[in-house]
């Protein structure tokens, strides 16, 4: 690991500590510094401010090998990965959804599920001849479709069962998908 990622892997867990007490806008560079030792000057040679630390936490912790779960197979253990994140880090992810740090958990979640997406549709048409844009436009749709469920579970605390909201997300995009590349195959 170089110095730079060893850097922002301490400010992110000290970040991510302190918002298991405090709401991300009550956190303070100065709190993320003396929490992990390093000096506000360093803080601003890999940050602009605390929201852009926590953009990086989003970005760079998403799922380890979740590309093996973008595929027509194996998609519902993705999501479920996903889930499960979400719950072991529930109080820092409920704080990001209460905040103004929020775009950021929308995008961490968009990502992950246009990736999840993207990967089916490639599996489903791989003997298709379906326009470039279609598949684009049904992973765009099916990505938000998935992030309203997501975000309704947030909403309600992150009370249910993450295998329940999978099975949720499953029932909406089972066959679906498939019958719309088959719609707009052009073979």
């Amino acid at each position: 690991m170089s110095v730079s990622s060893f850097t922002e892997r301490a400010l992110a867990d000290s970040l991510k500590k302190l918002m298991t007490t405090y709401p991300i806008n009550k956190i303070r560079i100065k709190m993320i510094t003396d929490d992990c030792g390093l000096t506000r000057h360093t803080f601003y040679n890999h940050f602009q401010d605390v929201y852009d630390l926590l953009g990086w936490i989003y970005k760079n912790e998403i799922i380890e090998d979740l590309e093996k779960y973008c595929d027509l197979t194996h998609w519902k253990k993705g999501i479920l990965l996903v889930l499960q994140y979400t719950l072991d880090n529930r109080t820092i992810c409920l704080n990001t959804f209460r905040s103004l740090g929020r775009d950021h958990l929308e995008s961490f979640l968009y990502k992950v599920f246009d990736r999840v997406l993207t990967g089916i549709i490639k599996d489903i048409t791989q003997n298709m001849n379906v326009d470039e844009n279609i598949k684009r436009e049904t992973a765009d749709f099916y990505a938000n479709a998935m992030m309203g469920v997501f975000i309704a579970w947030l909403k309600q605390g992150v009370k249910e069962d993450p295998v329940i909201i999978a099975n949720r997300i499953e029932k909406m995009v089972k066959g679906n998908v498939t019958r719309l590349m088959e719609e707009y195959n052009k073979s």
